[in-house]
């Protein structure tokens, strides 16, 4: 993707991301190729999104069910990019967060709003699938080159882990994140260039699929037994509540609300808003090809290879057990460039929740008086000191937990759950926080009821299975 200088000539006035002046107002791109010129928070988004959900849970799901569960990955992938995009509509017309939006959402307990809190609690489960993330790229790397004792070895593991972590950390503490990113982008086109040749090339092989196996898929029906990693698929393939959360924040920083500018009540800005909203909801949707196309890929190669021969990804032998997928289709010397693009994967995910979560928790320290959040030196300094610790806290989660697959799985759940809160935000705030001009669109409206009542069925749907009130089995 090519992108253009973004930078105002007045350089002061980019000297804060998060804040609104009248100077920094430009209008959007009318034509369809300039507005394409401006994308990239929807690219930063896939680069963190397509890892531990499609590679891990969507791979064992297509190996557990094979292809009855089609359809909820094609649901699951394109039902939340109309609240994604309703969010993000409100943070460009108001120039504020999404978690500042939560608080908004009473009653409030304290300084922060219920939805506030229930993402703080969410984030603790996430940390566990964020520890996973971290297992699984250590795990690659162990199988690769153990260095220490027996490939996935405690003592491989735990170096690995280490290493990992502190390659992320130090990657963003370097300043240069722009370069790392764009290289994760790269990593993740380059793999998903692979996993979707070796997917549309399996009906070639042994291990061929055709339009009766396609057909099936889409049933809607939930095999038994599948129910929980059904779930963890909802909740954590596509965007999630945590990336439509984050996705505000890489807008903000992008300059979509700062070129809006401020709400000064005239023509002018209304039609900037509009046209910056447009470059916004083609951003979300060039994202949101991207997911599709990866996480059909890996669960068709999950249910084609893996689930004919029962073999289903667990513990830190995931790794060994996704990589039969490249040796029984291709040979024994495709398990390394799998290791190697399952390595890019991950990482380059590992690498969008270092740059995003100590955001998110610095902001939310902000709203509890902790930290201020509207000084910029302030502000940097605490991204920057949770940008060191919050990572080694993942590892250690990895360390005592041992199972990337289940630690993938808690974090989804909780997503899943949290994307509950989220629709009530949404809704809350498209009737408080953003004018009838801008909402007027019937499609939009019927889009975002559908997104809406899915994302609430299946999330009520996995509270009663955990509570016993339905059955799973």
């Amino acid at each position: 993707m090519s992108t253009i200088d973004s930078t105002p000539s007045a350089a002061p006035a980019q000297a804060d991301p998060y804040a609104l002046r009248p100077e920094d107002a430009r209008p959007a791109p009318a034509s369809f190729r300039d507005r394409l010129r401006h994308l990239g928070p929807g690219f930063v988004l896939s680069a963190a999104v397509v890892g531990s959900g499609e590679l891990i849970t969507t791979t064992a799901l297509g190996a557990k069910a094979g292809f009855a569960l089609l359809w909820l990955v094609i649901v699951s992938t394109g039902v939340k990019v109309w609240v994604q995009m309703e969010l993000a509509r409100w943070t460009i017309l108001n120039g504020r967060t999404a978690l500042e939006g939560y608080r908004e959402v009473g009653p409030r307990v304290g300084r922060l709003g219920w939805i506030n809190w229930l993402w703080i609690g969410m984030d603790f489960a996430k940390m566990f699938q964020r520890g996973g993330i971290i297992g699984g790229t250590a795990a690659a790397c162990s199988v690769l080159w153990p260095v220490i004792g027996e490939p996935l070895s405690a003592g491989s593991l735990a170096l690995w882990a280490l290493v990992v972590t502190l390659a992320a950390v130090l990657l963003l503490q370097s300043g240069k994140y722009g370069l790392v990113e764009r290289a994760c982008v790269v990593s993740v086109i380059v793999f998903t260039l692979i996993t979707v040749s070796l997917a549309v090339g399996l009906p070639a092989t042994e291990f061929g699929f055709g339009s009766a196996e396609l057909g099936s898929g889409f049933s809607f029906e939930i095999p038994a037994g599948t129910i929980g990693i059904a779930l963890a698929v909802f909740g954590i393939t596509g965007v999630g509540a945590d990336e439509m959360t984050t996705y505000t924040y890489w807008c903000m920083e992008k300059g979509y609300a700062r070129w809006t500018g401020p709400d000064d009540g005239t023509e002018e800005r209304a039609r900037r808003a509009e046209g910056w909203i447009k470059v916004m909801r083609l951003d979300v949707l060039a994202g949101l090809a991207v997911c599709v196309v990866c996480t059909l890929s890996f669960y068709v190669i999950g249910a084609a290879v893996l689930h004919p021969q029962g073999l289903v990804p667990e513990g830190n032998e995931m790794i060994t057990t996704l990589s039969r997928i490249y040796t029984d289709t291709m040979g024994p010397w495709a398990e390394y460039l799998f290791l190697v693009g399952a390595i890019a994967v991950l990482f380059s995910t590992l690498i969008g929740s270092t740059a995003s979560v100590p955001r998110l928790w610095t902001n939310t320290l902000g709203m509890l008086g902790v930290v201020k959040w509207e000084d910029v030196n302030s502000r940097t300094r605490a991204i920057r000191i949770l940008t060191w610790t919050l990572p080694l806290v993942w590892a250690c989660f990895f360390l005592y937990v041992q199972s990337p697959v289940l630690m993938v799985q808690i974090g989804g759940i909780g997503g899943g759950i949290f994307l509950l809160a989220v629709v009530v935000a949404v809704w809350k705030l498209r009737y408080t926080g953003v004018p009838e001009r801008f909402r007027s669109s019937p499609w939009m409206t019927v889009a975002l009821v559908v997104s809406s009542v899915a994302i609430l069925c299946v999330g009520v749907y996995g509270v009663l299975d955990t509570l016993g009130v339905v059955a799973s089995e």
